[in-house]
């Protein structure tokens, strides 16, 4: 005999719902005036879950999944991953760009500022480029031997002494 404090992992596994053929019993037993804990005991399921089920056919009428709530996302998993690597491949495209390839590349029609927020919520912000200085070739040429010199300096030969402290490291 199974007793109801029996391993609920065994008997349903987390998050999952229901099939209609066991919320129908629940609202029998209800009906025959069973307690949740009878309900719960007749049927092996916790009382949390036949609570809940007698709970949702006395409001909605109806024990049948309901949609999720909110608006659903534009994108799609495939449809990340591809923004993902167009991105990774030219780091230097305009989000306008990014909403034309996607459109022909997988059919996606979307605005420039949604590719930003979807962009934003995988971690890639626009930056503005490091500035570099511009480095002549006579310049290039008189920079190697100076460099070439002090290959082997030390970092007091490098800098003063009063910046430098005299700890051996």
């Amino acid at each position: 005999m199974q007793t109801a404090s029996t391993n609920i992992g065994e008997r349903m596994g987390r998050s999952q719902e229901l099939s209609d053929s066991k919320r129908g019993p629940v609202i029998g037993g209800h009906l025959c005036n069973k307690s949740i804990r009878d309900i719960s005991w007749l049927l092996n399921i916790p009382r949390s879950t036949v609570s809940g089920i007698i709970t949702k056919w006395k409001q909605l009428g109806t024990t049948a999944t309901q949609p999720p709530s909110g608006r659903p996302r534009h994108m799609t998993g495939r449809g990340q991953r591809m923004l993902k690597r167009t991105v990774r491949r030219s780091r230097q495209l305009s989000a306008e760009s990014i909403a034309k390839d996607l459109q022909t590349w997988c059919g996606l029609q979307m605005s420039p500022t949604t590719v930003c927020r979807e962009l934003h919520g995988m971690g890639f912000h626009g930056r503005a480029a490091a500035s570099k200085p511009y480095i002549t070739e006579c310049n290039a040429k008189r920079q190697m031997p100076w460099c070439k010199a002090r290959r082997h300096w030390t970092l007091e030969q490098y800098l003063p002494d009063c910046i430098v402290p005299s700890v051996k490291y």
